[in-house]
């Protein structure tokens, strides 16, 4: 099992528990559950696939919905045991996926054979897309759109990522990686904003 496969199944098992995490704050039942699981782990990923005109993932690969559902259940056992989520659970979740998702998504779509600037897009793409449709669903103002860094933290990570890959590749995954999870962490921590409006209070 290559680093790509095995980064792909651990960041869609961790997305899936975001996704459960806010079915569980939005008080939804359990198909509630594995929809939320389910888009927030594999959508971002077929959104890139298709772009790239690259055969689906998920398509011919079970794998998947076992990681889905394993994630999604043991996220419903550990609610209902603790009955209480620490604070930024769902950002905590939704950080760690997105450093896995966006180094994954960037390499993938180099392996296509695509510039850099685009493999940057659409690893951003695939770290931020199956959050995006979670949160439209669960009737929420993305994360991407609103609060502290999100997609800045996914193109600053796949920049250094693809950088890395041509002067230091031993090291390239794992600085990707950190870059994105320390910036989204400390983002949150310190409530970084791009701001573009001026607004009177």
């Amino acid at each position: 099992m290559d680093w790509l496969y095995t980064f792909d199944l651990i960041g869609c098992g961790v997305f899936a528990i975001s996704g459960a995490i806010l079915a569980f704050k939005r008080k939804m039942d359990g198909v509630g559950v594995l929809v939320l699981a389910a888009v927030t782990a594999i959508g971002g990923g077929t959104i890139r696939d298709l772009l790239l005109d690259a055969p689906v993932f998920w398509l011919t690969d079970a794998n998947y919905f076992y990681v889905i559902f394993v994630a999604s259940f043991g996220a419903v056992i550990w609610i209902n045991q603790t009955q209480k989520l620490p604070a930024k659970s769902l950002e905590f979740a939704d950080a760690l996926g997105l450093a896995l998702f966006v180094v994954m998504g960037t390499e993938k779509a180099l392996s296509y054979g695509v510039s850099d600037i685009t493999a940057i897009i659409m690893g951003m793409m695939t770290g931020c897309f199956g959050g995006m449709l979670r949160d439209v669903l669960a009737n929420r103002v993305p994360m991407i759109l609103q609060k502290e860094l999100y997609a800045m933290c996914c193109i600053i990570g796949a920049s250094i990522y693809v950088l890395a890959l041509h002067f230091i590749p031993g090291i390239a995954v794992a600085l990707g990686f950190s870059t994105v999870f320390i910036l989204r962490l400390a983002a949150i921590k310190w409530h970084w904003q791009i701001h573009v409006f001026r607004y009177k209070n």
